[in-house]
């Protein structure tokens, strides 16, 4: 371990040392970010996944630092540029930014206007002009005139040395640092429409003539900003104003009043103009897109987080249909485990007779299969298809319940569907897929790409990279926090289990198959792949229900057997007595079990598993049913209150489903009856609320909403400006399928946010 790099580390979390130089040490051990935060927090502190993680990152982009400054002393000492000096500057340079300001003087360079000059002989000139900048130069310029070297004149040498001069302003540290420092103040970000292209770029219209600060510019502009200039509608710009730029420049080289000083002003202005203000916009640019990309990917992991921890109907055997009109109504069995028993199509939109005969086969099935709950997807004729279910007259204790369908398709067509139904077309999978869903939305979402589940913004144009780590990281927290059965869970499941990769995940199948369930976690020793390092990071989070050691189904880790056998035994009892008695855990002296190697964290988060072995952490399942008063756009009216479910949260607002088939837009403005600077602090996805209808535009399918208590009757926007965030809601496309607003994918988010654009300025 570097201990610099803990210092900073610890710097810039405000964390203890000893805390991050511990969790450093497991983390290089090989331990995992779940396993860190669950089973060792006595050695560090008790850091959540949140520290834990950010001390991992930290890690890494200083170990890509201290790479990029090796390279950079092997770039000048095989130049023999590399002096004592020169190599405690780049020891000490904290970021990459002035690490590069110091290489820049050094970096190899194409030909420029400067590197002519200095051919020309014109250096010893522009070391006489900086440096004696109370003198007159003409004269000393006359003596660098020459045919040969093509300075005709004094006025060419002059024009040659203020280029030598304006590209050592430009490759100053200082100067660098100085003009970074003001874009990053005062810079603003502009755009205009590109010439000729304003029908073209109509969904950008609230961005052809707009500015903004920099600074202050919120991620979900910019990102719409650099769609459009990518798409080439827009022109985009982030400078300040160039005058103060130049004038702070002026004064840390202009140091005289003579003639040498008015040339060095000269270099001065041309060298703000020609490379420090590209270069320094080219840098604002950067850190805009970096600022944007995280509060972005921010934004869709906590999304993701939400819809992954939904609250699970647990198992069921369900009846699940993936509602369709000219194609009809895609019908699955599944029993309690998830398996599929049967499939088929009805059509009860079609005629009176065919509605009859789909009414029957669904009563047939319910009774055939005693089936304990209905799916029912919530995309095209989901609220036709939930009408028909709820008028055959089932049992009221039969939920039936709209499921978010989102990304469905993209798990009916993948090789994981494939694999797992080879002889079912991709109808059958997207049903079994909602059914699934349904019983365990964690279970059944890990095997779809997070970046299709659609609860993000802009997810196509943030870093792919940073977008695919972070989101990796909020399934594999979610999928430890909740635990796995391990002889009920997908390999894909598993796969995301702490210590476990996709080969060890198939491999716990193919034993399961070829052996039969796991009768104890000690049995996973025996799975190919799986060594002591993966068991110890991955035995604590997996489940095996019905064991003989009653442990086994808990989060209580195998290390720690012995000790609770001991706890047992102090209070006369067996482990499993103990865990049914109440009283006698109350009865257990924590302070007694105290260790070199453990503490009162882990012997309480011991004694929270022995009173709930297992336990889910989700929310108890809570059925939700849509207004039967509104079932399309043409049912809502202004002032209508209606039950509905958080789809999406942005950084403008939250979409909400009120089953009309569009979702409506809340802004920020009216999430809530007090301010809110950050709409997760109001919602989330999955949220169940009352949204008060502000606005309906039929004729493009535009619903502003509202989840004030009393919000004012009038007309106003909610939404955001062309581009504002990718797909939110449907089934394939770019996101995830069909866009629920009047569109798909990418640009069915952004005709609907094109609409409500006023509040979006």
């Amino acid at each position: 371990m570097n201990e610099n790099h803990l210092i900073l580390i610890a710097k810039d979390l405000s964390l203890p040392v000893m805390q991050v130089a511990a969790t450093a040490k497991l983390l290089g051990d090989g331990a995992t970010v779940p396993f860190i935060a669950r089973y060792r927090k006595e050695a560090t502190g008790s850091l959540d996944e949140v520290a834990i993680a950010a001390i991992r990152d930290g890690l890494e982009r200083l170990k890509a630092l201290d790479d990029r400054r090796e390279a950079i002393k092997k770039s000048l000492a095989e130049r023999n540029l590399l002096t004592d000096e020169l190599s405690a500057a780049i020891a000490a340079a904290e970021t990459l930014a002035k690490l590069e300001d110091i290489y820049q003087p050094f970096k190899p360079k194409r030909r420029t206007r400067a590197t002519v000059a200095r051919e020309r002989g014109l250096e010893p000139l522009a070391d006489f002009i900086f440096n004696n900048q109370s003198s007159e130069c003409s004269a000393k310029a006359s003596e660098f005139v020459s045919t040969e070297r093509e300075v005709p004149d004094a006025a060419a040498a002059l024009a040659g040395a203020r280029d030598i001069i304006a590209e050592a302003v430009s490759d100053s540290a200082e100067a660098r640092q100085a003009m970074r420092g003001y874009f990053e103040r005062e810079a603003v970000m502009s755009s205009k429409v590109m010439p000729g292209k304003e029908e073209e770029a109509a969904k950008y219209r609230d961005y052809f003539d707009w500015k903004e600060p920099a600074k202050t510019a919120p991620s979900h502009r910019i990102l719409a900003v650099r769609r459009g200039e990518a798409e080439g509608f827009l022109i985009m710009r982030v400078v300040p104003d160039e005058a103060p730029a130049v004038e702070i420049l002026k004064k840390m080289y202009a140091k005289g009043a003579g003639e040498c000083a008015e040339q060095v002003k000269l270099a001065v202005e041309d060298s703000y103009k020609r490379l420090l203000a590209p270069a320094s916009e080219t840098h604002m640019r950067l850190e805009l897109k970096k600022r944007a990309d995280a509060e972005a990917i921010s934004v869709f992991a906590s999304n993701l987080k939400e819809l992954l921890m939904a609250s699970p109907l647990g198992q069921k055997n369900v009846l699940a249909i993936d509602p369709g009109f000219r194609t009809g109504c895609k019908v699955v069995c599944l029993n309690r485990q998830g398996d599929l028993l049967f499939n088929d199509v009805i059509y009860p939109e079609q005629s009176a007779m065919r509605k009859k005969e789909a009414a029957d086969k669904i009563l047939g099935l319910c009774a055939r299969f005693e089936i304990e709950a209905i799916a029912i997807g919530n995309g095209t004729a989901g609220r036709e298809t939930e009408a028909f279910a709820r008028s055959l007259g089932l049992p009221a204790s039969l939920p039936i319940v709209m499921v978010n369908e989102s990304g469905a398709s993209i798990y009916s067509a993948s090789e994981v569907a494939r694999e797992e139904f080879p002889d079912k077309d991709i109808t059958v999978r997207g049903a079994v897929s909602i059914g699934r869903r349904l019983m365990d939305p964690l279970a059944e979402l890990v095997k779809i790409d997070p970046q299709s589940i659609g609860v993000g913004q802009y997810q196509h144009d943030v870093n792919q990279a940073q977008l695919k780590r972070s989101l990796d990281d909020v399934v594999v927290s979610c999928v430890n926090s909740v635990g796995v059965e391990v002889n009920t869970a997908s390999k894909q499941l598993l796969s995301y289990v702490s210590g476990l990769n996709a080969a060890t995940a198939a491999n716990i199948v193919a034993y399961r198959n070829e052996h039969g369930p796991f009768k104890s976690r000690k049995e996973l020793m025996n799975v190919r792949g799986l060594g002591a390092k993966g068991f110890e990071q991955a035995a604590g989070f997996l489940r095996i229900r019905g064991a003989e050691n009653p442990l086994d189904a808990s989060a209580v880790h195998p290390e720690r057997y012995a000790l609770v056998e001991r706890m047992a035994s102090d209070m006369g009892e067996d482990v499993k007595s103990l865990m049914r008695d109440a009283s006698a855990r109350s009865k257990i002296r924590l302070e007694n079990y105290v260790g070199e190697d453990i503490g009162l964290p882990t012997l309480k988060d011991i004694m929270q598993e022995l009173g709930k072995p297992g336990r889910d952490p989700r929310e108890k399942f809570e059925a939700f049913k849509f207004s039967d008063e509104a079932r399309s756009i043409d049912d809502l009216r202004e002032g209508m209150r209606l039950p509905g479910i958080v789809t999406n949260v942005t950084a403008f607002g939250a979409f909400i489903d009120i089953g009309v088939h569009q979702d409506g837009l809340a802004h920020i403005s009216e999430l809530a009856d007090f301010f809110v600077k950050d709409p997760k602090e109001a919602v989330r996805p999955g949220q169940k609320v009352s949204a008060y209808v502000l606005e309906v535009d039929k004729a493009r399918k535009r619903i502003s909403l509202s989840l004030k208590s009393n919000p004012a009757k009038r007309a106003r926007g909610a939404g955001e400006t062309a581009g504002s965030g990718g797909r939110v809601h449907g089934k394939g496309g770019s996101g995830g399928g069909r866009g629920r607003f009047g569109g798909s994918g990418d640009a069915g988010f952004n005709s609907f946010g094109d609409a409500f654009s006023k509040l979006g300025k």
